[in-house]
């Protein structure tokens, strides 16, 4: 079996106020978005699967990684900010290709999204900054079956 990538980003800085879900990037946010957007397309992920959580501000971070990728992004309502990770897990096992996933969500979710892949367990997980990204590679997206290739935030691109 041939090792898969997964990147699981951070949705940009969002306004306060209004309904959790109805959110929206600020205009910083939609800046971060485009940055990550840029570097996330020059990292080798043709072919990727874009996925978002139904919320605005990953619908709007996921519209500018998708122009920067060429592909479309699909809302996966299961990526919600308190989404169970476990529940993400199996739908990657039975829905992942074989071809880059780049998936767009929330914390905690992320943080514990990534350390249930990487570490078998989703207890504190990993802080993710607006815009992060982690880029796992893993042959079956299991708890504990994938190794984290680098974290990327903002700071470390140019």
């Amino acid at each position: 079996m041939t090792a898969a990538r997964l990147c699981i980003m951070r949705h940009g800085e969002a306004g306060p106020g209004r309904r959790d879900s109805e959110r929206e990037l600020t205009a910083r946010g939609h800046a971060e978005a485009e940055r990550m957007a840029g570097w996330l397309a020059r990292q080798s992920l043709a072919g990727a699967r874009l996925l978002a959580s139904p919320y605005a501000r990953a619908r709007q971070t996921a519209e500018h990684v998708g122009l920067a990728l060429g592909v479309e992004p699909e809302v996966l309502p299961i990526v919600t900010p308190d989404d169970p990770p476990m529940a993400v897990c199996d739908w990657l096992i039975d829905h992942a290709p074989a071809a880059p996933v780049v998936l767009v969500s929330h914390m905690p979710l992320v943080g514990l999204l990534t350390e249930l892949l990487t570490e078998g367990r989703a207890e504190r997980g990993l802080a993710f900054p607006t815009a992060g990204v982690a880029e796992l590679e893993g042959e079956v997206w299991a708890a504990g079956c994938a190794r984290l290739l680098r974290f990327t935030a903002l700071h470390d691109i140019r």
